[in-house]
């Protein structure tokens, strides 16, 4: 129902191969409770806290659910892990008419995340970290055709580990809410060209995978209701 991004200084080709901290695990523990899921961040672009604040364990966070869409929270810490559990709870509830205290933002960005984890799984490492560099490149390179190309809406960062090594590379795309398995660099062109044809929002249970053939499943529906989803409109 809900994913999770603590923004990390370092990428994470530099985590440990079971990389968690006190903060991740508290928001894990109470996430877990109703569907959520909290993993790292990275990418030269995202907001963070400076490396050396890394031991007062202060994160900025990105959350995406397939309710609302996505949520950015400036600071977690241990301080305030209990209030911050909460509004994250929220964000899987159906949107109120009033404003919520944390920053609700809808925009036409789209959020792609690479499980880049090396020392977790050698494929994720490498193949993961060929398919990242890839999408950089082809970014880059529609921006110089066309700096107004659709696909500058597109921010890649870098995660650790999704689940599902073998399926490497494993790529996140939000707010859609499409896990994407076994991509490699030149499927890139067009997955992005996928991605871009699509509304920027959560998607639902009606809706095509994007890109079937490399479809791992979608946000806030369950296994069963993915297997049928794909059975219906891939099958």
């Amino acid at each position: 129902r809900c994913y999770v991004f603590l923004h990390t200084p370092q990428p994470p080709s530099e985590y440990p191969p079971k990389y968690a901290t006190p903060v991740q695990r508290k928001l894990l523990l109470d996430a877990m409770k109703w569907g959520g899921s909290v993993n790292f961040s990275w990418s030269e672009e995202q907001a963070v806290h400076p490396s050396g604040e890394e031991d007062k364990q202060v994160y900025h966070l990105t959350a995406f659910s397939s309710t609302r869409g996505k949520l950015e929270i400036p600071e977690v810490s241990l301080a305030n892990v209990e209030e911050v559990g909460k509004l994250l709870r929220d964000h899987v509830e159906p949107p109120l008419a009033e404003s919520s205290p944390a920053e609700v933002t809808s925009s036409d960005d789209i959020h792609l995340y690479v499980c880049t984890h090396g020392s977790r799984d050698c494929r994720c490492g490498d193949t993961g970290g060929a398919v990242a560099r890839t999408i950089q490149d082809e970014l880059r390179r529609r921006k110089e055709v066309n700096p107004s190309d659709p696909s500058s809406r597109i921010k890649l960062a870098e995660v650790a580990h999704v689940g599902g090594h073998k399926y490497a590379a494993n790529v996140l795309v939000y707010p859609h809410g499409e896990w994407l398995g076994e991509v490699e660099p030149e499927n890139v062109p067009e997955i992005l060209d996928a991605i871009l044809e699509r509304p920027i929002r959560p998607m639902n249970a009606e809706e095509m995978p994007i890109c079937p053939l490399h479809w791992r499943g979608r946000m806030g529906l369950g296994k069963d209701e993915q297997i049928e989803l794909f059975k219906r409109l891939c099958g």
